[in-house]
């Protein structure tokens, strides 16, 4: 039986560059299993999305860093991106956001360069987690245990390496929340 998410709400952490498929394939996942999905951004109006290094498509930004609560939501996903990450990691309220969704002991389902967010948030000491391997370094100078697969769960954190990994890591991510 398919795990049912009505009623459940996701906040999805993006600012402009951020990986296209790791938003929208997530995305599609919980709502096919009747999450709500909410674009949380820096700012307000649209943020555009990239496919590697090309500009993709835009998204209406639901609500700001500076508006959201984390019991608000019942989970927080955050995709990659280069610049997404480099952005995200450096905004205050969205550390602030973070941490306290991590206090609340809410799943936080975070893919490639995501995890810059949650080292700079101070989320990953002792925490089991892979990424894009060029995080490696980063990621354990952060006291995470990082790893080379395709997803990986330690208690509410949900990670994973990159494209290809977004089947397994949408069923982590559904099933931590139907749990």
């Amino acid at each position: 039986m398919a795990t049912s998410l009505e009623g459940k709400r996701v906040a999805i952490l993006v600012t402009d560059g951020f990986e296209q498929v790791e938003l929208t394939s997530p995305k599609d996942a919980l709502e096919k299993a009747g999450a709500k999905v909410e674009i949380v951004s820096d700012e307000s109006g649209e943020v555009r999305g990239w496919n590697h290094t090309d500009p993709a498509d835009a998204f209406k930004v639901d609500t700001t860093f500076d508006r959201v609560r984390s019991d608000q939501y019942d989970a927080v996903l955050l995709p990659g991106g280069v610049i997404n990450g480099d952005n995200i990691r450096i905004n205050e309220k969205a550390r602030t956001f973070l941490r306290d969704a991590a206090g609340d002991n809410k799943p936080i389902a975070v893919i490639c360069h995501g995890g810059w967010i949650l080292a700079s948030a101070d989320l990953v000491k002792g925490k089991r987690m892979t990424s894009w391997p060029s995080l490696e370094d980063d990621l354990r100078n952060a006291g995470a245990h990082w790893v080379d697969e395709e997803v990986v769960v330690d208690g509410s954190l949900i990670s994973s390496r990159k494209p290809d990994d977004l089947p397994a890591f949408n069923q982590a991510l559904i099933s931590a929340m139907g749990s």
